[in-house]
């Protein structure tokens, strides 16, 4: 049997390959983007000519991949916890549409909000849609589930949520692969012509039919067999453990030594036996999850005794943050080992711009031209350039959600505050930032929008931008005049022209779009180290 070494995501990904994936579709999110990635470099998915290139956005990539499924070939779809949001109306409704050829959805949450905006727990999702999911404790587990959520997927004929979190995508470990991939599968299109039609009339049976089939799942060993109870000879605790939540539990106390019933829980829907066995074995239960406290809640609903629950709603476990061996022995009552005192010396240090990023010109540009118009006026997006928000620039005014800076610009110039100006980059721009154009251009808004052009998707490690070559011409597509598309290049030696470009368009009284374009550092340092793999690049 082949061993590789490999990252959640990347066992996630060559489950696919495996499997017999015909198509992956993503955009790019912090813990996610690996998988994707992955599957690009795979001499395998090249080979079989597997769609693999980003999406615009996570709906857009959903919805493409309810398309290969309409036509009963394997799809996944891939995206981090707050492109799930992005992605929900087609998710949603692709629980009652049903698939065609298998479909998993992967979220990867991201607990503690390490690149996030939020710690939402995707989960949530998968109970709102009335969809299976799975949350793998490892990355062995990861890679298996992958196979039983293809065939889950088409049994059922519905999508199915993959829910992972950053520990587990972003750690590496040996993963053993199957000794014989599956093939891909045939064309074929739906038997029922109106099954993704969702006419009301049409609608109403299938949503009963889903309520039906989910009921039903819970009994599925697909699902089932992933779950686990290992009884205990002592009766005065109960731990009930989800995901990768396992794997601190057994960092505490080994397998061996376990002497308490635990319930192991990593698929979704669960027979409510599971619970009700081990509540009424235990005298008090511990609940042990990554994110919300869906498994405590849910407790109540199933098997309403009276006995002293544990965890995240009763705050025996944190809110909020990551779990971590530490704060599941302090609710076990273990004692851990005190370490060191953190010398005074060593201090957090703030992330900054990469030195000569291009954005870091453009904001000394903007500084020095909103000084007439006084703070509280610069709306950013998601992106490097939000760094802007810190010292020394301290200008950025917003961080909401993908696309926000320009419909926020919108609505304070509503309010009266004018100028507002929005800051997004290339990438987010075609993700979300279109529509919000297209509003500030019916309304006549006075916007000045600045799209900081560093041709690619930065953050996320340098994908492909789908903005690339195009800003200008997208821009007047959507209505802006072309004599307001202006274009600067955030270079110190064209500072005081960049200043004069800005100004003049705060002054104008419509909607304005200043794009200012230059490379990303990082890409070009990557392209140059691609080109001269042996020479060292400085």
């Amino acid at each position: 049997m082949k061993k590789l070494l490999l990252l959640g995501d990347e066992a996630i990904a060559q489950a696919a390959l495996d499997a017999g994936l015909s198509g992956m579709y993503a955009y790019p999110g912090t813990p996610s983007t690996e998988i994707m990635e992955y599957i690009q470099a795979s001499d395998v998915a090249r080979e079989r000519n597997i769609q693999r290139k980003w999406s615009a956005n996570e709906k857009t990539a959903m919805e493409s991949a309810l398309g290969m499924s309409y036509a009963g070939k394997r799809a996944m779809v891939a995206m981090k916890h707050v492109g799930l949001n992005v992605a929900a109306d087609s998710f949603i409704n692709s629980a009652i549409t049903g698939v065609n050829g298998g479909l998993v959805v992967v979220s990867a949450d991201d607990p503690s909000m390490h690149s996030s905006q939020n710690e939402q727990d995707s989960r949530f999702y998968g109970k709102f849609a009335f969809v299976p999911c799975f949350e793998p404790s490892n990355q062995q587990e990861a890679y298996n589930m992958v196979f039983d959520a293809f065939e889950l997927s088409e049994k059922y004929k519905t999508p199915v949520l993959f829910r992972i979190t950053t520990r587990l995508a972003h750690s590496r470990t040996s993963v053993s692969l199957v000794s014989h991939p599956y093939p891909e599968k045939k064309l074929e299109l739906p038997r029922d012509p109106v099954q993704f039609v969702l006419l009301p009339a049409f609608a109403r049976k299938k949503y009963k039919s889903l309520l039906s089939f989910y009921e039903s799942m819970r009994y599925d060993i697909r699902l089932s067999g992933y779950n686990s109870f290992k009884d205990g000879k002592r009766r005065e605790l109960g731990v009930i453990t989800c995901g990768i939540a396992y794997n601190y539990l057994m960092e505490n106390i080994s397998e061996a030594e376990v002497d308490f019933p635990v319930l192991k829980i990593c698929a979704y829907p669960f027979p409510p036996d599971l619970i009700r066995e081990i509540m009424n074995r235990c005298k008090e239960i511990l609940v042990l999850e990554e994110g919300y406290p869906i498994i405590e809640e849910s407790i109540k609903g199933i098997c309403d005794s009276g006995k002293k629950i544990y965890g995240r709603l009763e705050g025996s476990i944190p809110r909020d943050g990551e779990l971590n061996p530490s704060v599941v022995a302090k609710a076990l009552g273990i004692r851990m080992p005190k370490g060191r005192n953190v010398p005074g010396v060593v201090k957090m240090r703030p992330p900054s711009f990469c030195k000569g990023c291009g954005h870091s010109d453009t904001f000394n540009a903007l500084i020095e031209a909103m000084k007439p118009y006084g703070p509280g006026r610069v709306f950013s997006d998601i992106g490097c350039y939000t760094l802007a928000a810190l010292p020394p620039y301290s200008i950025i005014n917003s961080c909401v959600d993908m696309g926000a800076s320009v419909t926020m610009a919108i609505g304070a110039a509503d309010a009266g505050l004018i100028p507002p100006v929005a800051v997004i980059g290339d990438s987010t721009f075609t993700h979300s930032g279109m529509t919000g154009l297209l509003d500030a251009v019916t309304k006549k808004s006075p916007v000045t929008i600045i799209i900081s052009d560093n041709l690619t998707t930065g953050m996320t490690g340098g994908q492909d931008s789908p903005a690339a070559g195009r800003l200008e011409k997208i821009c007047a597509g959507i209505g802006v005049s072309e004599e307001h598309i202006r274009s600067i290049t955030p270079l110190r030696k064209n500072h005081e022209e960049n200043v004069r470009i800005i100004r003049e368009e705060l002054e104008f009284n419509g909607v304005s779009v200043i794009v200012s374009s230059r490379e990303c550092v990082q890409t070009i340092l990557k392209r140059k180290k691609l080109k001269h793999p042996d020479s060292e690049v400085n």
